[in-house]
């Protein structure tokens, strides 16, 4: 019996903790930047920076067409290669790593920074992709 209330604590203290980093992402995405629909990103995806978070073998396999790759594990060593003078389009695949990389550039004095809502998987324009 004291395994079974150990056990669900440990599972209500699991999904509190998780509750608690989604507000935390939150609340970071709605200070940092303005999450946009795919559709925005389309129309402007010619005149704006638009950066993939993902790692490297994600953004191998399949990109949005002309997005560059600056992975979260080095974003905040390389993300001092954009241009604060451009709008920036982050997007990762669940607007988590979008929302950690917006909050690294409005720390660093980016203002004009959008997420794609709903990640890569509500993208629908063109993408390049190396899988078979």
């Amino acid at each position: 019996m004291d395994f079974l209330i150990g056990l669900s604590a440990v599972i209500v203290l699991g999904f509190l903790a998780y509750g608690i980093y989604k507000l935390y992402l939150y609340i970071i995405r709605r200070m940092s930047a303005k999450v946009v629909d795919a559709s925005e990103i389309e129309d402007k995806i010619r005149r704006v920076q638009l950066v993939d978070v993902r790692e490297q073998a994600e953004f191998d396999a399949k990109h949005i067409l002309g997005a560059r790759n600056i992975p979260m594990s080095q974003f905040s060593m390389r993300h001092k290669e954009l241009r604060k003078d451009q709008p920036i389009y982050l997007y990762d695949d669940s607007m988590s790593f979008a929302s950690r990389a917006a909050n690294i550039l409005r720390k660093s004095g980016y203002k004009d920074v959008y997420i794609l809502k709903g990640g890569f998987s509500k993208w629908f324009g063109k993408v390049k992709s190396n899988i078979k």
